[in-house]
């Protein structure tokens, strides 16, 4: 017997049942896998570096497929995962002596403590404060050998699925293109709107910071900073963070120069600092990233907090990307299943090359 009648039609029925399937059966496996997420995220990223390189190589260069991904991977292990693997473990290895370097840090607080008291009589570094922030560098320290195996896990884990990724990538990117539910044009959209947010993400920002460590690197040297290595590691990383950035770490060891009755040298680096790390920000900022792609910097700050809480320091990378694709996928929505006559904000995709659609016809 039909059923005319009905306020929701059995159609829209089952594809909202169809629906709710997927979603539970989503959840499901990435609650069970979320430990291969940043695994997952990472071999997307080198896999939309790379892309270009692989097809190349595949494609026109007419190599076996398992040795154009072979050394395409071994040259992204050398120039991306080596040195940042060592620089990372010549910074855990040092902050991971407790003994010797809690000892040395607890000086360091305390001389920036008494002498931003001496000069200001504030007493802004109080005990309950330092106490806590001794605290939470000894918790660092202690759990340095575990963020390594993890960094080793993640890396293993994100070759192991990119390899492939990137084996039969016509393929791969044909089965992601099926199975969205989404209008051919929304597809490309995204296809490109993720291609350019992962390279600036992914290559811009860890640009702009070694750009800005190299630069302070020459500055601890000039003025006499303690470790100028490590400060350089350490000033890459915080170089991510927008608005406050490398003053985190040069600020600090300023006003510590400046205790250590070295005025010369605390007052000449904090104006090298200021001066030429902050020129070297902006510059790189408004000539690489805006090339890249112009990324709010509300979406970076929320995204790296975002991305620390979820993958710890690779969510310097992945936070800002996940925001952007949120955001993106809330507009093409807009565009798929309302009825507005406003204009769509998003640019129109660019149109697939001959190439391509022979690849994916």
């Amino acid at each position: 017997m039909p059923h005319n009648n009905l306020p929701i039609s059995e159609e829209k029925i089952k594809q909202v049942f169809l629906l709710l399937v997927i979603i539970v059966m989503a959840l499901l496996i990435g609650f069970n896998l979320s430990l291969f997420i940043p695994s997952v995220l990472g071999a997307i990223t080198l896999y939309i570096i790379t892309r270009k390189y692989n097809l190349y190589l595949q494609e026109q260069k007419n190599w076996k497929p398992w040795l154009a991904v072979s050394v395409i991977l071994f040259i992204t292990i050398i120039i991306v995962v080596l040195p940042v693997y060592f620089t990372a473990d010549m910074v855990i290895q040092r902050l991971g002596n407790t003994k010797e370097y809690m000892g040395k840090f607890n000086v360091f607080i305390d001389k920036i403590h008494d002498f931003v008291y001496q000069k200001t009589s504030m007493d802004i570094l109080n005990k309950d404060n330092m106490s806590k922030l001794k605290d939470a560098v000894g918790r660092f320290s202690s759990s340095a050998l575990s963020t390594t195996f993890n960094t080793i896990t993640v890396i293993s884990s994100t070759y192991f699925i990119l390899y492939f990724m990137m084996v039969k990538p016509r393929r791969f990117e044909n089965l992601l293109k099926s199975s969205a539910p989404l209008k051919k044009s929304n597809v490309n959209l995204i296809g490109e709107k993720i291609r350019a947010m992962v390279t600036a993400n992914a290559i811009g920002i860890p640009v702009v910071a070694i750009g800005q460590g190299l630069v302070a690197l020459v500055g601890y040297y000039i003025f006499g900073a303690p470790n100028p290595l490590v400060l350089f590691a350490l000033t890459c990383i915080t170089a991510m963070i927008p608005i406050v950035g490398s003053a985190i770490i040069f600020i600090p060891v300023c006003i510590f120069m400046i205790a250590e009755n070295n005025w010369v040298g605390g007052l000449g680096l904090f104006a090298y600092c200021v001066i030429l790390v902050g020129l070297t920000d902006n510059l790189m900022r408004f000539t690489l990233l805006r090339k890249l792609e112009d990324i709010h910097p509300l979406n970076t700050v929320f995204g790296i907090i975002m991305g620390i809480n979820l993958f710890g320091f690779m969510g310097l990378i992945f936070g800002p990307i996940l925001i952007s694709i949120t955001i993106l996928l809330i507009q093409v929505y807009r565009d798929e299943f309302t009825n507005s006559e406003q204009d769509f904000i998003l640019p129109e995709p660019a149109e697939e090359t001959e190439e391509e659609i022979d690849h994916s016809a």
